[in-house]
């Protein structure tokens, strides 16, 4: 009977509190390691500039202390580095967050954000801004015309047909992918080769070297926005997981949730691309590295995918001009990188389902 008593009894931990002590550890690690990638970068180049420079210019920049630095450092900083950097961390988080929602939405854990042919589209529309001499800022506006009328072209077929399953619109963004792709050919035969075709086939593979504040300051606040959409509602993806008759019991408008997740996806999508150019697999690879890391609940994911997303994109690009003495587009180190994934899910998924 002592013995008994004498023994202490722990209060039992939810498994809720065991998954979110994990995931607020994460989240907080992978700020600091975004914080880490971004002095990393803004340090890397062909003229290194020491940790110790930086922080002096940025310190006497925004704050009253004046501190000595090489006043070269500065320009390089504040007209080279930073505007892409920042880029790169705007259209590393649009692009997974973008990515996390298709998957989600559509439960299905392959599908990527150019799916109904955003990126096909404002290939198109860029290419057309190059081909008639258009100056960089009306380039982006094409850009950002041409996703969005892909989209709608996209939305549009299964309206046609009658038939408005998820199968039809992958299946409708895959044809309107197809028929972008003939466009871009007949774009590439008409454009100068020895000016425009270069400049074309440079902007699809992908670049942030051209990004200016300007740029930045046009998209953000796109971006912005759509991002604290989806961030405000993901947990009505988690519902659309349990099926529509079950969301619909729950008083949730099942086809209106989807409407909106899907145009500010699109959005998110339309607006990296306008600015980057094509940049491929962000939004296929990280939503699943979010998924590994804090399992498959949309309201840990997204915000996860959204900042690993600008982590990975700031690292592409740093090393995308460190690498080679020509800078390398970044959709060939995406592609380098995501592809062997995109062959390790799909051997995982057959493992998991048991396929012969």
């Amino acid at each position: 009977m002592t013995d008994r008593a004498n023994v202490t009894i722990k209060p039992k931990i939810s498994q809720k509190e065991k998954r979110e002590m994990p995931y607020q550890a994460i989240v907080i690690i992978l700020l600091f390691a975004l914080i880490g990638v971004v002095l990393l970068s803004l340090c890397t180049g062909r003229y290194y500039i020491h940790i110790k420079e930086v922080l002096n210019i940025f310190i006497s920049k925004y704050t009253p202390l004046d501190l000595a630095y090489d006043q070269k450092a500065e320009p390089v900083i504040y007209t080279l580095r930073l505007p892409r950097i920042i880029a790169a961390v705007l259209v590393g988080g649009a692009l997974s967050l973008s990515g996390a929602c298709y998957q989600g939405v559509f439960q299905n854990p392959l599908v990527a954000p150019d799916m109904l042919g955003v990126s096909a589209g404002a290939c198109i529309g860029a290419s057309l801004g190059i081909l008639f001499g258009l100056n960089s800022f009306a380039i982006q506006g094409c850009a950002f015309i041409g996703g969005l009328a892909a989209v709608l072209l996209t939305t549009t077929v299964p309206k046609v047909i009658k038939n408005r399953s998820i199968m039809m619109l992958v299946i409708s963004g895959i044809i309107v992918s197809g028929l972008m792709n003939s466009i871009m050919g007949i774009i590439k035969y008409l454009a100068d080769p020895e000016t425009q075709l270069a400049e074309i086939t440079y902007w699809q593979l992908g670049s942030l070297a051209q990004v200016t504040m300007k740029d930045i300051k046009i998209i953000l606040p796109v971006v912005v926005i759509a991002s604290l959409i989806l961030l405000v509602i993901r947990w009505r993806i988690n519902i659309l997981s349990l099926g529509e008759s079950e969301a619909r019991t729950m008083g949730i408008d099942v086809e209106a949730i989807k409407r909106i997740i899907i145009i500010c996806a699109t959005i998110l999508t339309a607006s990296s691309v306008c600015i980057s150019g094509t940049i491929g697999w962000i939004g296929l690879v990280i939503p699943h590295l979010a998924r590994m890391m804090v399992g498959s609940d949309n309201i840990k994911v997204l915000p996860v995918s959204l900042i690993l997303g600008s982590i990975f994109l700031v690292s592409i690009d740093t090393l995308s001009r460190v690498m080679t003495s020509a800078e390398l587009p970044l959709g060939i180190l995406t592609g380098l990188i995501g592809a062997p994934f995109y062959f390790y899910l799909l051997l995982r998924q057959r493992m998991r389902l048991g396929w012969n």
